[in-house]
């Protein structure tokens, strides 16, 4: 069942923060965040996007930067301070748990809490991204699933339509709902545009994971 934005943040999340997931790396995860930033700054919402761990930056200017952080940061409408928006910036581009073991950095779900605390106080809408997968490590106990969590937040799934994302897109529906959090809605990303039978495959889903389908141009 496609549904607009207009009605996803009417209806079904009408206030607060939300999580993105995806069902891989690559899938379009930061378009799509970016994409309901610029809506919902569009329909005069104080807006920040949120990536609590960022692994891959390079320096500039002595400064280190995140290709994914820099997105969120440039389609938000208020400016907040990077400590914030990016609790955990990692220089290695690897899994979030190796990058962090690398700077012995420890990845604490309840500080992201409390700089995405912070985002709330200073906005109408924060706009959250996570890492790879729902279940991408963190250490070696927790996963992104854990900073989801943390948040207490609804969360969309950004499905790469390829072959073998109904597996992919069935088994991390399934992993967030068992985690107890809503899957509030699901966004069909066309990461291959040669993908056969897409529209057959879309059909499958909106059938299957039992949440509305967004409309990210509406």
């Amino acid at each position: 069942m496609l549904q607009s934005l207009s009605e996803f943040f009417s209806v079904t999340v009408p206030s607060g923060g939300i999580f993105i997931t995806g069902t891989d790396t690559g899938v379009g995860k930061t378009y799509c965040a970016t994409a309901l930033l610029c809506w919902l700054a569009g329909r005069g919402y104080r807006v920040a996007g949120m990536k609590p761990v960022a692994a891959g930056a390079d320096e500039r200017d002595g400064v280190p930067h995140n290709e994914d952080d820099d997105a969120l940061r440039a389609a938000s409408n208020v400016d907040l301070p990077v400590h914030l928006t990016c609790p955990y910036r990692l220089r290695e581009p690897a899994s979030p748990h190796i990058a962090a073991a690398i700077e012995q950095v420890t990845i604490e779900p309840a500080h992201i809490g409390d700089c995405y605390r912070q985002l709330c106080a200073a906005t109408d809408r924060v706009v959250v991204e996570g890492s790879g997968g729902w279940l991408a490590p963190i250490d070696r106990a927790q996963t992104m699933a854990d900073i989801a969590l943390a948040l207490e937040l609804p969360v969309i799934l950004v499905v790469g339509m390829r072959l073998g994302c109904l597996n992919h897109a069935q088994l991390t529906a399934n992993a967030i709902k068992a985690s107890g959090l809503h899957l509030a809605g699901w966004i069909a990303n066309a990461i291959d545009p040669a993908m056969p039978h897409r529209e057959a495959n879309i059909a499958w889903l909106d059938r299957a994971l039992g949440a509305p389908r967004l409309d990210l141009f509406s």
